[in-house]
């Protein structure tokens, strides 16, 4: 997406999302946030640095800021562990989200992950009911989430810092329960026919938009966020203030409810006819 959007196939669009030289959650940090202090551990069993967050001002607005974080070399993508966290990471994010709602700071939450971690280790700490957690915690929270997909958004990895007020996508990311190349493989058993599946996916912002899972599309500079971090990180922060302002402006009741319409409303439903 971003400029030539209509041209580009939306394999193209996951490719975009994948690029080594996108701007990482600390990069947004960096441009976006001041006097940003980082938390570390989940209080139970260890650091995740797949998943980074901490506090700091937006403007004049206190915020918590919660990420994925990414590497652009081996040495960090190994350190990062590509970005795909474990259940320490979301118990890390779940326990900085309590954190604001007791201060009534609101949350920002940047999305870039192929998916959760799907280790034995993983799942052996419980890398299903860390989501499950975390989805439920954040369905009531009681203070502002702002979510926004940097990269990709991908599977329960994504969902678990995804439920929010308002979900923001840039314009060249993607956000879906699963990648093109397992979706082929599942489909096809052919993982070559990751562009027809990322076409039947519907993945890319437009499409999310049409259909009312996503609030906001941010467009990208030039061809993509890789080109101009900066650019990138000002049109991301104006979107953010301005979402925040917003809801900050809410009685937690409404805010609530409202969060909770938003999530029942997504989807179709419809019975099958009286004579099947």
């Amino acid at each position: 997406m971003g400029e030539g959007e209509n041209q580009m196939k939306a394999i193209d669009v996951v490719k975009l999302a994948r690029h080594t030289k996108r701007p990482t959650t600390l990069d947004y940090i960096k441009f976006m946030v001041t006097e940003f202090l980082e938390f570390h551990g989940d209080r139970r069993f260890c650091d995740d640095l797949a998943v980074v967050g901490g506090i700091g001002f937006l403007d004049d607005i206190p915020v918590t800021i919660i990420g994925h974080q990414k590497g652009r070399n081996v040495k960090e993508h190994m350190k990062r562990n590509f970005g795909m966290a474990h259940p320490e990471g979301y118990r890390k994010a779940m326990r900085l989200m309590e954190e604001a709602e007791r201060f009534g700071r609101p949350v920002i939450n940047l999305i870039d992950t192929p998916g959760a971690y799907p280790g034995i280790g993983a799942e052996e700490r419980g890398q299903a009911e860390a989501i499950a957690s975390n989805l439920y915690k954040m369905s009531t929270l009681k203070t502002p989430i702002i979510s926004v997909i940097t990269g990709e958004g991908g599977s329960g990895g994504a969902l678990a810092l995804g439920l929010a007020d308002r979900v923001y996508m840039l314009s060249n990311t993607i956000y879906s329960v699963i990648s093109p190349e397992g979706c082929a493989s599942i489909l096809w058993r052919d993982a070559g026919k990751a562009d027809e599946a990322a076409e039947a996916l519907k993945l890319t912002a437009p499409h999310l938009y049409e259909k009312e899972v996503i609030d906001k599309i941010i467009e990208e500079p030039g061809k993509g966020a890789h080109e101009d971090y900066e650019t990138t990180a000002k049109r991301l922060k104006t979107a953010l203030v301005s979402g925040l302002k917003e809801l900050l402006a809410l009685e937690v009741e409404i805010l609530l409810e409202q969060r909770y319409q938003k999530y029942r409303q997504i989807g179709v439903f419809s019975e099958p006819p009286e004579d099947q």
